[in-house]
């Protein structure tokens, strides 16, 4: 039997006999920032940060090895136990038919027996409480009476993820659950964790609701599931036990669980039972204990929840074709939500790190917030800068506030030298979509701690708790964003190795890259620092025809701008040696003016060299096939070869994306990809072939197995780019190749075994793994948007440049699209009466409200000079 999912063009989705695959999960959370999981079994944790677990955290193999569910027990006419987890001994033999439906963001699994059908409802409300809502019916739907014995039962961890193993039982001492009406608690003494010994806040408990009566509390975990038995078949459900505990009693030093023994219940055919229940973690035992948990407020919170996130997605939808398609991006487009809550961790594949997100993340994320909700992206890009070192480096650890960053785990400061790339295209993207280039001339601080000369150098006589940059003065010191910028991707051309390229120092994006820092050079990164560097003079050219005549700079930076023999690797490495220094301790703020026009050439003719450098000297060409050299070795020897068929995808993506690569270049790049890395079977395009050896000086993914990870899997985020390089140099059909995919591999579940998503990656066998939380979802729907839809800006200016293919179409020749522009929510719909494919079709006039809006030319399309309306309507013509 194969699992089956249906999904609509709103993203709910169903999928029947879904316990026919392991390790699917769902997330649930709100604002407020609950982060829960949840499996079709009810296993999952729930918890607020690494150290405030209310239940057990999870890793990918508990979640169909562990039993500590969130569990509603019954004991069926007194001969067996039956759970809505699945997971009983009678169950294993006697399978119930199970299915999934799920919204935004909502759970509910039913399963369906003989003699009656379960719906277990789950979600987190949208408000400002930290609680799981559960709501379990169950219905007779048999011919004969049922006698039911209802038992819930709810394992309450209680504490930080560290003492899974550390002081495991030594924390169960700490517990304290105390039984109040309906409602059982647990307020552990002490938090044991890194902090040190402290006093516990929080209060963790479960309160539950039902027509029937509690008639037994079970606070304790061991007698719960009783001497010899375990959660699969407790003693507490099969056995008719009594106990001393009563309300207001508290029970200390002992694994908690919330367990609630219901008097048995009589349900006559047609009859249902239901337990509403609620999972809360808070610093006041009152708010558990007094909330209101009845089968009304269950509805009201979820019709709210619902309708939050669906609102909080409505303002980038797609109408392609295929409404599988539209539904399916409705999930990834949460995605990057889903990833500002959760971080990088706290989902069952995430179980690394302590929450938070990377400095990359920080800015991968905002993209598709900036087609969505740009209103708040302009604070949340000037708190992002505060990140930014004045030797071009910065803080890689960014803290729960905004503008907070650390130089990394324990003070342990690296360099991934992709970093300085990321800052550019997000922060161009949002000017250009809301036309505020004011932002670029916005002044913020840098962050300073004790390390400098790319963390090289560590000052251990400074010791301030502010991380802010000083001038001489003893003030604080000021950059405009553009001067953050500028040096981001300034300080990397002159940051070189042997063969002139930057320097991988502890990785780039592909952070298993990280054994390469002897002589390392990433070639893929040379590549989009050359295209920044020409992007940040264009932006400085549009600066300069809108009346900005001059710009200023911190007057260190002109050692940077001096004029030098660019093939000089000596010459340069002085130079930014000779910067390290200017800047290493504070800085005297002076400040130096630039015409802004010489500035951007000053920038421009950097760019063009490393783009001509890299076309010239890192072309491979040989009988197998020719590509671009994307790395060099910690011996300096290149990553690829063309001869014994050694080739990276990343090293592809950004010669085509920076524009150095020809198109005579590009389609044979195509047709070498295609060759050695394509493979339909998991998803598309694999990172790199199989090297076959322990590169002990490249980095640590060489010791992966192959197929995995950063190891020659279908990395979703690369593979993305990859259809964003094709797609921005006209290659539409190629592009579109590797979108589709990966929508095509993932929407059969059977095959890749995951919700509607794009996961980071997929394994030799096909299945998506680490789901939800990926930079490759905001690089996908920015594809959809910019280079699909073609819905670009230009300094607030709307531009269209469609590059849609004609089976993208609807019946009626029509693809529409809803998204932000300057503040306005507009809708474009592209009509294509005669079905004309992509390069037969231009586009013959845009209308608003039966008005023909005046355009000129671009590239690819057309730009619109004069204000559009909310319903733009695009007119495509044969060529």
């Amino acid at each position: 039997m194969k699992a089956n999912l249906l999904i609509d063009k709103s993203g709910k989705f169903r999928v029947d006999d879904v316990d026919q695959l392991s390790y699917l999960y769902f997330p649930l959370t709100n604002y407020k920032s609950l982060k829960s999981s949840i499996t079709p079994s009810l296993n999952g944790d729930a918890k607020i940060d690494q150290n405030s677990f209310a239940l057990l955290p999870v890793s990918q193999e508990d979640l169909s090895n562990s039993f500590m569910n969130r569990n509603v027990y019954f004991r069926v006419n007194k001969t067996y136990t039956w759970s809505i987890t699945g997971n009983t001994p009678y169950q294993m033999l006697n399978k119930d038919s199970v299915s999934l439906e799920a919204d935004f963001l909502v759970h509910k699994i039913t399963r369906e027996n003989s003699k009656f059908k379960t719906e277990i409802e789950s979600f987190v409300p949208f408000n400002d409480a930290y609680q799981e809502w559960h709501r379990v019916v169950l219905k007779n739907t048999s011919e004969e009476e049922l006698v039911l014995k209802p038992v819930v039962s709810i394992p309450l961890y209680s504490r930080s993820a560290d003492n899974l193993r550390d002081h495991r039982h030594v924390t169960a001492l700490l517990n304290q659950a105390t039984i109040h009406n309906n409602c059982i608690t647990n307020k552990p003494t002490f938090s044991f964790d890194e902090r040190g010994h402290i006093l516990n806040q929080n209060v963790y408990g479960v309160k539950v609701t039902s027509k029937a009566e509690v008639k037994s509390y079970w606070p304790v975990l061991q007698e719960f599931f009783g001497e010899g038995n375990n959660l699969l078949d407790p003693i507490v459900v099969k056995e008719d036990l009594k106990n001393n505990y009563n309300l207001n009693q508290t029970i200390s030093g002992y694994e908690v669980t919330a367990g609630f023994e219901y008097k048995e219940v009589n349900l006559l055919p047609n009859e249902e039972f239901e337990v509403v229940f609620i999972l809360s973690i808070d610093k006041q035992v009152n708010n558990i204990i007094n909330e209101e948990v009845t089968s009304a407020r269950f509805n009201e919170l979820k019709e709210v929840t619902i309708k939050t996130w669906h609102n909080e997605l409505s303002n980038l939808d797609f109408e392609f074709g295929d409404n599988n398609l539209n539904g399916w991006l409705k999930w990834v487009t949460i995605q990057p939500i889903l990833r500002r809550i959760y971080g990088c961790s706290f989902l069952p594949h995430h179980d690394y790190g302590r929450g938070g997100r990377g400095w990359r993340d920080l800015w991968q994320d905002l993209l598709a917030l900036i087609l969505m909700d740009p209103k708040e992206v302009r604070e949340l890009l000037l708190n992002n800068f505060l990140g930014v070192r004045l030797d071009g480096s910065n803080a890689t650890i960014i803290g729960d506030s905004p503008g907070e960053f650390k130089a990394d785990r324990n003070n342990i400061a690296r360099i991934w030298m992709d970093h300085g790339s990321w800052p550019l295209l997000t922060t161009l993207l949002y000017v250009d979509k809301s036309g505020d280039y004011q932002l670029l001339l916005e002044k913020q601080d840098y962050f300073k701690d004790k390390f400098s000369h790319y963390t090289k150098k560590v000052d251990l006589t400074l010791n301030r708790e502010e991380n802010i940059q000083k001038s001489k003065d003893g003030s604080s010191y000021k950059g405009t964003i553009l001067e953050h910028l500028i040096i981001q991707n300034l300080v990397p051309f002159y940051n070189v190795g042997n063969h002139n390229n930057i320097r991988i120092e502890d990785a780039d994006w592909n952070d298993a890259l990280d054994m390469a820092h002897k002589n390392g050079e990433s070639v893929a990164f040379t590549s989009l620092y050359a295209s920044n560097l020409i992007e940040l003079g264009n932006t400085l050219i549009k600066l300069n025809d809108i009346g900005i005549k001059e710009i200023e700079l911190l007057s260190e930076i002109d050692v940077l701008l001096a004029d030098i023999d660019f093939k000089d690797v000596l010459k340069k490495r002085s130079i930014l040696n000779c910067y390290f220094d200017s800047v290493e301790g504070a800085v005297a703020g002076d400040k130096k003016t630039y015409k802004t026009n010489e500035l951007a050439s000053l920038l421009q003719t950097r760019g063009e060299y490393l783009r001509e450098h890299v076309r010239r000297n890192e072309w491979l060409e040989s009988d197998n096939g020719s590509w671009f050299n994307g790395y060099y070795d910690g011996d300096g020897v290149a990553l690829e070869n063309s001869e014994t068929e050694d080739i990276t995808l990343t090293g592809q993506v950004f010669p085509i994306y920076g524009g150095i690569a020809t198109n005579s270049q590009i389609d044979r790049i195509i047709k070498s990809v295609d060759k050695y890395l394509y493979n339909p079977d998991v998803g598309g395009y694999k990172l790199n072939t199989d090297y076959k050896e322990l590169k002990q000086n490249m980095g640590r993914l060489f010791g992966f197995a192959y197929g995995h990870k950063e190891n020659g899997a279908m990395f979703s985020h690369m593979s993305v780019m990859y259809g964003n390089a094709l797609y921005k140099r006209g290659y539409a059909h190629a592009g579109n190749k590797a979108l589709m995919s990966i929508y095509d591999h993932c929407k059969n579940i059977n095959k890749s075994k995951i919700y509607p998503g794009i996961p980071e990656y997929v394994d030799p066998n096909g299945r998506g793994m680490y789901h939800y939380l990926t930079g490759s979802a905001s690089w996908l729907i920015l594809t959809e948007v910019t280079e699909v839809f073609g819905i670009k800006a230009d300094f607030g200016k709307l531009v269209l440049e469609p590059k849609l293919l004609k089976q993208q179409f609807n019946e009626f020749g029509e693809a529409s699209i809803k998204t932000i522009i300057n503040d306005k929510l507009i809708k474009v719909t592209y009509i294509n009466k005669d079905k004309l494919d992509y390069g037969n079709y231009v586009i013959k006039s845009v209308v608003s409200s039966n008005t023909n809006l005046n355009t000129e030319e671009t590239e690819y399309g057309v730009k619109i000079l004069d204000i559009c309306n909310q319903d733009i309507k695009v007119i495509l013509h044969k060529i």
